[in-house]
């Protein structure tokens, strides 16, 4: 929930598509895959994966 001060009541109604497109300002565009790839679980999943195929590729490399 935002954070309004003391006597700036937020008393606005959300606009609707047909009224944001009349006033100029774009739409919000939509979250997608690079947001996706942001969040920290995946991150970690996928750093954990890296470094098992880094591991192994080392290993083919240089111990066999």
């Amino acid at each position: 929930m935002p954070y309004f001060p003391p006597g700036t009541a937020h008393t606005a109604p959300p606009e609707s598509p047909e009224q944001r497109a009349a006033s100029g300002r774009p739409a919000p565009e939509p979250r997608g895959c690079l947001f996706a790839l942001s969040q920290p679980p995946l991150m970690l999943f996928l750093a954990v994966i890296g470094a098992l195929l880094l591991i192994t590729a080392v290993h083919d490399l240089f111990v066999l």
